[in-house]
């Protein structure tokens, strides 16, 4: 290879490891999307199921993940698959791991016991909650989970349902009961793992409104079917203004694809 060769290759890895603005420059994976900042009054709400950081090559990279989430640089995320300090994970504390890597500040919610710690979803948040409580949910293979954060204008659920359908389907009613106890907006988000065309997904529509849209989030690397969404309750005249339904195109980082929104309301 020619001493030019050798200089435009040497060139281009300063680039791709330059640091800007403080933050790491994002990975390759992630190099070809990019999302400005929301204007004022926006609010960005993302889902992630993030694989336990574990991506499409096996390899776990807590770096890669947070390199997603703050590219997209959402107010708010829901997390899901995440162990905390299990063997499996040599005693990381996953979600923690990612908020320190994005400067956000998390909650965790563990669903069950595993492998010596816990293992659940998540909250990561630029405003620090008011709040936070945990409701189980059904789970027939394995116990699921409400994640509930409050924060000054809403309060933000995170689940990943169940597998089955009647598990999912109860879930619905749960979490709908729990919503109009509030008295507040609410955002419920998260891997749902049900179709648009399914009971479960039916019966949210009766109470909630769908901001995500139904765009193919799963597997990542070809997509072909809408699991993971993001919805608002659909109540007390609350109002919703959708900017931008948004899934990202990140292949490498987790089996799904990040799902993010820009909704604005009064």
């Amino acid at each position: 290879m020619s001493n030019l060769s050798y200089g435009l290759l040497f060139a281009f890895a300063l680039i791709l490891n330059e640091t800007v603005a403080g933050q790491t420059t994002i990975p390759v994976a992630t190099a070809e999307y990019h999302y400005n900042q929301p204007g004022a009054g926006v609010h960005r709400i993302l889902t992630y199921n993030v694989r336990n950081g574990k991506g499409m090559d096996e390899k776990t990279d807590y770096d890669r993940v947070a390199a997603v989430i703050k590219v997209i640089n959402p107010e708010v995320a829901a997390l899901q698959e995440l162990d905390s300090v299990t063997t499996r994970s040599e005693g990381a504390d996953v979600l923690k791991a990612i908020a320190e890597r994005c400067g956000m500040k998390p909650v965790y919610g563990a669903s069950i016991n595993y492998s010596g710690g816990k293992y659940g979803i998540g909250i990561l948040s630029k405003e620090t909650p008011l709040r936070s409580s945990f409701l189980s949910l059904p789970g027939t293979e394995e116990k699921r989970g409400l994640l509930m954060v409050e924060f000054t204008d809403y309060i933000f659920f995170c689940t990943h349902f169940s597998l089955t359908e009647t598990d999912r389907s109860a879930s619905v009613r749960l979490i709908g009961q729990k919503a109009k106890e509030l008295h507040k907006r609410v955002f419920l988000s998260g891997d749902l793992n049900a179709l648009p065309t399914s009971e479960a997904v039916r019966s949210l529509t009766q109470n909630w409104k769908n901001l995500s849209g139904r765009q193919p989030t799963f597997p990542a690397p070809a997509p072909t079917e809408c699991i993971d969404y993001i919805w608002g309750i659909d109540c007390c005249g609350f109002d919703y203004k959708i900017i931008k339904q948004e899934v990202v195109p990140e292949k490498m980082a987790s089996d799904h694809r990040p799902v993010f929104v820009d909704v604005s309301f009064k």
